[in-house]
């Protein structure tokens, strides 16, 4: 079964998520209202109605209930830089109660009906104390939400090993599981710090890029396998992927002689692709 759907990205989120279109006329871009667990907020609309099918969806989706008026997101622009500016207050109260915990950035909804603490810790921190004072200060519901390494560097941003912005911090998404693997599918060094991000964990763009290596190391033969040249026989001992190049050896009993061919130049068994 096909579900018509609209795919929208909340002020602070970094991922999309599916609503129904729920009859509105959507294009991107537009600020709209949806529901959600928590109730209503504002989300922006980054790719038009589509149909997808059911089993795609994750649960059953919320709805768009329409769209926002220009007053409506002025005024939760000024209600999250309202709730960015209670920053200071914040680590002060968290200073105060002596709580091993680094706030990373405070959000506000769109009516500032609730507020968003999000930090980082080593280990477990009881905050109820530290609940209560903020409600009662700030006069609105309040949710302290811990988040990890990855979520830390996607808000506070930094230019990562490569000289360019983090992607986290850029919008990009970065949901696919990261893994050594996909570094060693790149011909990477594995030394950590050659392969980490600012946060600590394994960078996000050896998950972007990974699907085009796993698909050109269907092509090429494997290390240490024999192919066939217009020079003879020899054993492969590296495949450049981004060349779509094959380095093969030719031993002989008095020397030893390396060539580079292109990779419709070798011809091997389908079974030695990697």
């Amino acid at each position: 079964m096909q579900i018509e759907v609209v795919t929208a990205k909340f002020a602070h989120g970094n991922n999309g998520y599916y609503f129904s279109p729920n009859g509105n006329e959507l294009k991107k871009g537009d600020k709209v209202f949806v529901e959600t667990e928590k109730g209503k907020d504002i989300v922006t609309i980054v790719r038009e109605k589509e149909e997808i099918s059911a089993d795609q969806l994750p649960e059953a989706i919320k709805n768009v209930l329409r769209l926002a008026t220009e007053e409506e997101v002025k005024t939760a622009l000024e209600n999250d830089k309202k709730a960015e500016g209670y920053l200071d207050e914040i680590k002060a109260l968290v200073k105060k109660h002596k709580l091993e915990m680094k706030i990373i950035s405070v959000e506000g909804n769109y009516n500032l009906s609730k507020l968003t603490i999000n930090f980082t810790a080593e280990n477990r921190v009881d905050f109820r104390d530290l609940v209560k004072e903020l409600a009662e200060k700030f006069k609105t519901r309040i949710e302290l939400r811990q988040i990890g390494p990855r979520d830390a560097a996607r808000v506070l941003g930094g230019l990562g090993p490569c000289g360019k912005v983090c992607c986290c911090n850029q919008g990009l998404d970065y949901t696919d599981h990261v893994s050594i693997k996909m570094a060693k599918n790149q011909g990477l060094s594995l030394n950590p710090n050659s392969i980490s991000g600012l946060c600590g964990k394994l960078l996000c763009c050896l998950a972007y890029e990974n699907p085009y290596y796993v698909e050109v190391m269907k092509l090429m033969p494997k290390i240490n396998s024999f192919v066939k040249t217009s020079d003879g026989e020899g054993k492969v001992i590296f495949c450049d992927l981004i060349k779509k190049t094959v380095s093969v050896r030719f031993q002989t009993e008095n020397s030893s002689e390396i060539k580079n061919y292109k990779l419709e130049e070798v011809r091997f068994k389908k079974e030695n692709n990697q």
